[in-house]
């Protein structure tokens, strides 16, 4: 929900607060839901479901639940990143990336990092160019290219399908390692 994100800019921390900015037109215009009078921005109920709602819910809860489906938004970002081109381009470059991320205290799914005295995630990305084709956030005790195998496998036949014969490069950790598609 945009207009979340802009409260918080804004200095609007509490949820309580977008029960009044729900009807904020300057609100309104800046998430582009139209004209004044007509927003139907979310309310504080609403986004309390969004925010605290856990990670997985089943459909006979007894509020509806604002819940997040993993492969819609792995295919959301691919779909972004093939409707920026007009045409398909003769060569992409796929850039994996596990970056070491430490934390302070206890989180869920952190673990000793491998190298660092303490502990974090190994999130998992996958770039072509500015577009973020995947983020995976993962436990850090792994190596760095677990699991990427199944997500290029997954990107890729997803790029195939728009693009048939796009040369694929995909590069992973250092420069000098590239495999060729």
């Amino acid at each position: 929900m945009a207009h979340r994100v802009y409260g918080l800019a804004l200095g609007y921390e509490d949820l309580n607060d977008h029960e009044e900015l729900r009807n904020d037109p300057l609100l309104a215009v800046l998430v582009e839901k139209g004209a004044p009078g007509n927003q139907a921005l979310a309310g504080k109920s609403t986004l309390n479901r969004l925010e605290l709602t856990k990670e997985t819910v089943s459909g006979k809860e007894r509020y509806k639940k604002i819940a997040l489906d993993h492969g819609a938004v792995d295919r959301l970002l691919v779909e972004v990143f093939l409707e920026a081109y007009p045409e398909a381009p003769k060569e992409i470059i796929l850039d994996l990336d596990a970056t070491d991320d430490p934390l302070h205290g206890n989180r869920k799914g952190a673990s000793s990092m491998a190298t660092m005295e303490t502990t974090g995630y190994l999130p998992l990305y996958i770039f072509c160019g500015e577009f973020l084709l995947c983020a995976r956030l993962r436990s850090s005790n792994i190596d760095a290219a677990a699991g990427s195998v199944e997500e290029l496998q997954r990107i890729v036949a997803q790029i195939r399908s728009a693009w048939p014969q796009v040369r694929m490069i995909w590069c992973a950790g250092t420069p000098d390692f590239a495999a060729r598609s």
